[in-house]
């Protein structure tokens, strides 16, 4: 092993506390028995695009849900599995450091040595590059003693974040043929699974042995659909942040004379924003999915600061603070189409200094328009999904500029009276990721690691670890597995009226829903929140008392549970079989056959209804 990797960690009082908390699980990973229960077959949420996803994934599209059950639970048709034979299983880290990652490392471990001690569990260290090079490091209790509830991902370490082209394809193959793995978990977001999801097509089409499991742990919490409620590291991340933010926002009401510009992590989606938002009560939050919606351009942000900024000078405030997240530059219309020029040409090998003078005559007049160090970020090669390197570029300070040069505009023309306009900028970005995991932070990863051996004793490729239910206690969480073809959605592109053209089938990041129930909760507090100095401080992490057992905002005001709601429903459907058998009196097959008909009706109309909707949708250039 590399000597980087694995070594036991000087801990301080706290983090040796904390290594010695233990993780309880639900009542349905509990014991040595694995008991199963398989749904129907599941389809793509994206149903126009369903014909492309099984088309691409033959072998892995169409696989049934997998329900995990308590001992005592009463289903007669599931599989229970008591044969546990030795196994040999790959781990690694393909995603961002998220805090709770090793945690999934540990459960996973867990698992494997009650069922059977002497399944061996090998960690892949440098991320993706070290399965390539078939770099490993047998996992152990002692090598795992001083990371159980660590942040960071030291354990193994990450280099890229794909496994993407057929050359890291076949290494992968390679790999986990050559060191006769039983199974390989792969943790990561959205780009990470649907590499996942490509390798275990591949596998499967090649007879390899090897199954392939993904693991939800992005602190971004852009991996959300019907099947996947939150993610590893985003109750973290918010939590941490928040504290920081509240610390600022105290600042501010103290001094009584600075405007605090925070950028957040979070990539193209705006959660970790919104979720800090809900929990500190900032002044503003400016989210990239408003700007995409209703097309903001620059000067509209700039403007509508602006008015905030007086409108609070009229009640003699001279102070605030406003959110941002680092995908906002992107969400600007005029800022995202300069980006596509700028990054075409980067692609085509023109130098940075001759950029300018390459771009449009529009672009070329917006380039010149911003300020030096902004120009300088923009021309940065964009990253390995086409999008800019966002953590680079500094939104924040571009906005706090643009600002500072409008209320100096209005203090000459006479329309502000105020104090002069003072800005501070920050980007929380690394501060929070390196993070000892929240609590949650420390239950959820573990439960997914014991689920992620079920998957294995399943027999099952191809699929995401899931647990729904997850606002409540431990106790009532219901774990699962589902196939991650189900979760795909395919992109349409076009350019001009009637072109279009599809793209392949991926994981896309779920955006901030602007019709949902957290989104709503932030509309209906704005005014406040700006006017009002309503700061709340959520205080450092909690681990015990008061705070410990504190969730996500988002993911408590969201009514989710999916897997439950599927679990329902197939009660209904079973007790409609139970009731109306042949010999059931003409009345009540009468009612049945009525009853179905208008259910099989309005759920028909509303199908395609949304497949209209969808394929009327034509997404952005990439």
């Amino acid at each position: 092993m590399d000597s980087d990797y694995g070594i036991p960690r000087e801990l301080s009082d706290l983090q040796k506390l904390r290594s010695t908390y233990q993780p309880i699980l639900p009542p349905c990973l509990q014991g040595t028995t694995v008991r199963v229960e398989f749904g129907d077959a599941a389809t793509a949420a994206d149903s126009a695009g369903a014909h492309t996803i099984s088309r691409v994934f033959p072998h892995t599209y169409g696989q049934p849900l997998a329900h995990f059950l308590r001992a005592t639970a009463k289903v007669p048709d599931a599989q229970i599995i008591t044969n546990h034979p030795a196994i040999r299983v790959g781990v690694v880290f393909c995603g961002r450091q998220s805090p709770g990652g090793h945690n999934v490392i540990w459960g996973l471990h867990d698992a494997l040595k009650i069922h059977n001690p002497n399944s061996t569990l090998l960690g892949f260290l440098g991320g993706s590059d070290g399965l390539f090079a078939q770099k490993t490091l047998e996992i152990t209790d002692d090598i795992l003693a001083t990371y159980k509830n660590q942040g960071g991902y030291d354990l193994l370490g990450r280099t890229k974040d794909q496994i993407r082209t057929t050359e890291q394809v076949n290494a992968a193959l390679a790999a986990c043929s050559a060191l006769r793995l039983d199974g390989l978990v792969i943790l990561g977001g959205v780009t990470s699974n649907t590499d996942a999801a490509h390798l275990a097509e591949v596998f499967a089409e090649a007879k390899c042995l090897t199954k392939v499991v993904g693991v939800p742990v992005t602190l971004n919490g852009d991996l959300k659909n019907q099947f996947v409620e939150s993610n590893v590291g985003f109750d973290t991340i918010c939590k941490v942040n928040s504290q920081l933010i509240s610390n600022v926002c105290t600042d501010a009401l103290s001094a009584e004379k600075y405007y605090y510009f925070i950028r957040l992590m979070g990539r193209k989606a705006s959660h970790v924003a919104l979720e800090c938002t809900l929990q500190s009560h900032p002044n503003m939050v400016i989210l990239g999915e408003e700007v995409a919606a209703s097309k903001l351009t620059l000067f509209d942000l700039t403007k509508q600061i602006c008015d905030a900024v007086q409108s609070r000078a009229e009640q003699d405030k001279y102070h605030g603070v406003i959110l941002l997240p680092e995908g906002l530059i992107e969400s600007i219309p005029e800022v995202y189409a300069l980006l596509q020029e700028i990054h075409g040409l980067l692609r085509q090998g023109v130098s940075v200094d001759n950029i300018s003078s390459q771009l449009s005559p529009w672009a070329s007049a917006l380039f010149e328009f911003l300020p030096p160090f902004i120009r300088k970020q923009l021309l940065l090669f964009p990253e390995s999904d086409d999008s800019a390197q966002l953590s680079q570029i500094e939104t924040e300070k571009l906005l706090a500029h643009l600002v500072e040069e409008e209320m100096n505009k209005r203090t000459k023309e006479g329309t502000y009276k105020g104090k002069k306009f003072n800005a501070i900028c920050h980007f929380f970005g690394y501060q929070a990721r390196g993070s000892l995991p929240s609590k949650f932070d420390c239950d959820y990863p573990f439960v997914l690691g014991h689920i992620c051996y079920h998957i294995l004793a399943a027999g099952l490729n191809g699929y995401l670890a899931t647990v729904t239910n997850l606002k409540h206690p431990v106790n009532k969480w219901r774990c699962g597995a589902a196939p991650i073809t189900a979760m795909m959605t395919v992109k349409r592109y076009g350019r001009g009226a009637g072109a279009s053209s599809v793209g392949k089938p991926a994981l896309h990041p779920a955006t901030v829903d602007l019709t949902g129930k957290a989104y709503e909760l932030l509309r209906k507090n704005a005014t406040k929140f700006l006017m009002e100095d309503v700061y709340r401080n959520p205080g450092p992490l909690q681990f015990d008392g008061p705070g410990a057992d504190a969730k996500a905002v988002i993911l408590c005001v969201e009514d989710q549970d999916y897997m439950g709601r599927i679990k329902e429903l197939k009660e209904y459907l079973d007790k409609v079989r139970t009731i109306v058998k042949p010999g059931c009196s003409q009345d009540v097959l009468k009612a049945a056959l009525s009853a179905m008909a208008s259910v099989t009706e309005i759920l028909s109309n509303f199908i395609d209804e949304t497949v209209g909707l969808g394929c009327k949708i034509i997404g952005r250039t990439v």
